[in-house]
């Protein structure tokens, strides 16, 4: 029996299979489209989990689609007609989009899909929390989503058991922690709904100057972890812009021109936002194990993506162990949808192990065969060489040791934010020089950003204060103290950006400037060639971490296909691009191997 979910048209549109209730094939519409976060119809997103199915539209059991767009277009309405005859141009430009396309979704479903059978309508939070829960490698668990709004829910918690999941509570709109660090995102000069990352990275270049005026002015906090928000100093009820002039009295101006510098006022208050962020979740999630008396916890929704927070909770909350849904954004939704109608709307019973969850190590994206690569890098007229497997790994492993910088392109796409070792940028963790040099030359990006450590799953307790797996990269941990290196006292006295220049560890190039690192750990069983190819680094160079950053530029989503992979490493100085097993270099000195030009 298979099982089709959908989500669309607010943003990061995806669809998922299931067949049995197993996940066949999940991916997002940007991915096709090449529009980074694409919130359009996943036409090309559905067309893929069919064909990886190998199903037509007939065969599917059930379509689910991830919210109720009647409820949410009730909470729009009425937000509106609160604050009458406020936000009149805001609705204008809203309502006609609804009234065009976002009340149809079965309409949708049936132009785009071909479908006509039964569709589903579960809540936002509803699908989030499948998403978090029903993957986990838990048998019971409780589960935490937070987000920016779905129809009215902006955070919920409950309880999963079995196939069963129980919403206890919810803090509803406008009152939303995921739209009060979107404020703080459009404030400091970041767009919305994809510089909050950026955000996250910024914080430890500044101080927690602003912490308690947020916490005394925009918001009332309470120990439970709820919370309301002044909405004096906020706009997105009905304005075109997050923040209001209040707020900009409040902060002491404008917002920041997106490109204008970035100085120490605006590190400031992305430290301020991200420690208020991580003091209410811990308390939301203390409140949730008071409440449901479970030793896991399960989290997703778009703030879940935050790994600084959730570093904090595995290290100081009272839970033995949480799992976080990798495409905990709306993405995730459609993979929830998918698994809430299986389970909780057809009754199906849910089968773990309780120790490896059911998400496949996320790479459930398309794949492309051996000789689909070759006849691609023919119709281009490529020179490359094509290698035996070793002689790639170990070809790969000296690359990255000469301090080259590679795009590594393998197996089927991952499915959610990260790139998880199929779709990635690799270089060397122990170059200083690696952070800048893959910011500024190749991903076209600001230099402040930091990039994750891939790390030999057995080797993560040599480098980093983690006791277990973080397969997703979505956990922060702190670099080993025994790598870390002491800055001189000059060094101690740079301020703001200056810091990034400083060597903190032996493997500068991950290693924040306070002293973390946003962790994935690499297991044999979830991807035997990435791990292969860390190990064959080790081996030969005596490093079991390398850099790992998803393959694309500034502005453009994860690489699909090797013609988008080839682009991405024509338009930037990267060095080498590895497809399959074929291998291309900008400066090609003579390898071992089968060559062939074309």
């Amino acid at each position: 029996m298979y099982v089709l979910g959908i989500s669309a048209y607010y943003h990061d549109s995806a669809a998922c299979l299931l067949q049995d209730g197993e996940i066949v094939a999940a991916a997002q519409e940007e991915r096709f489209t090449r529009k980074k976060n694409d919130f359009s119809f996943p036409a090309r997103a559905v067309d893929y989990c069919l064909r990886q199915g190998g199903i037509r539209p007939d065969d599917l059991e059930v379509v689910a689609f991830y919210d109720k767009p009647l409820v949410k277009f009730e909470r729009i309405l009425k937000s509106y007609l609160a604050e009458a005859p406020s936000g009149l141009r805001s609705f204008l430009k809203a309502v006609p989009l609804w009234m065009k396309q976002k009340l149809w979704i079965k309409d949708d479903i049936a132009r785009h899909v071909g479908f006509s059978g039964r569709i589903i309508f579960p809540e936002h939070h509803q699908s989030h929390a499948a998403s978090a829960f029903y993957p986990s490698p838990f048998p019971e668990a409780a589960f935490l989503t937070i987000d920016g709004v779905g129809e009215w829910a902006t955070t919920s918690f409950g309880t999963g058991r079995g196939n069963r999941l129980d919403i206890q509570a919810e803090i509803l709109f406008p009152h939303s922690l995921g739209l009060l660090y979107s404020a703080f995102t459009y404030y400091t000069g970041f767009k919305v709904n994809s510089g909050e990352y950026k955000l996250m990275g910024l914080a430890p270049y500044g101080e927690p100057e602003y912490r308690d005026l947020i916490l005394d002015k925009l918001m009332d906090l309470r120990e439970d972890g709820s919370f309301r928000l002044n909405m004096d100093y906020f706009n997105y009820c009905t304005g075109l812009t997050m923040t209001s002039p209040k707020f900009h009295r409040l902060f002491g101006g404008p917002p920041r021109d997106p490109e204008s510098a970035i100085d120490q006022r605006i590190m400031n208050l992305a430290r301020s936002i991200q420690e208020v962020t991580e003091t209410v979740i811990l308390r939301m999630v203390d409140h949730v194990h008071a409440e449901t008396g479970q030793k896991y916890l399960c989290l997703a929704g778009g703030v879940a993506l935050n790994c600084v927070a959730n570093g904090r909770i595995l290290r100081e909350s009272a839970f033995e162990d949480i799992w976080i849904q990798p495409a905990a954004g709306d993405a995730g939704g459609a993979l929830g949808a998918a698994l809430f109608a299986w389970h909780a709307w057809m009754g199906r019973d849910r089968v773990v192990d309780g120790t490896r969850d059911r998400q496949k190590g996320s790479y459930l994206g398309p794949a492309f065969s051996h000789d689909e690569i070759r006849e691609f890098l023919r119709s281009k007229g490529c020179r490359f060489v094509e290698l035996s497997e070793e002689q790639l790994l170990e070809t790969i492993a000296d690359q990255l040791d000469g301090g080259r910088v590679i795009g590594w392109f393998q197996g089927r796409m991952e499915y959610g934010p990260r790139a998880l070792g199929n779709r990635s940028i690799i270089g060397d963790a122990r170059s200083p020089a690696m952070q800048e040099t893959i910011n500024l030359k190749i991903k076209f990006r600001e230099s402040f950003r930091p990039f994750a450590p891939s790390v030999l799953k057995e080797r993560a307790a040599d480098y980093f204060e983690l006791d277990r797996e973080s397969p997703y990269m979505l956990l922060v941990a702190p670099v080993k103290e025994e790598i870390r290196h002491r800055p001189t006292p000059e060094e101690q006295r740079l301020q703001g950006l200056a810091r990034l220049k400083v060597k903190r560890s032996s493997i500068p190039a991950v290693t924040h400037v306070d002293y973390s690192a946003r962790v994935q750990t690499v297991a044999r069983e979830d991807n035997p060639l990435y791990h292969r190819l860390l190990k064959t680094f080790d081996e030969r160079h005596g490093c079991g971490v390398i850099v790992n950053t998803s393959f694309n530029v500034r502005g453009e989503p994860i690489v699909c296909a090797p013609e988008d992979a080839y682009r991405c490493f024509m338009r930037t100085e990267m060095d080498t691009l590895v497809l399959g097993r074929f291998l291309l270099e900008k400066e090609r000195p003579a390898r071992a191997g089968n060559r062939e030009k074309r």
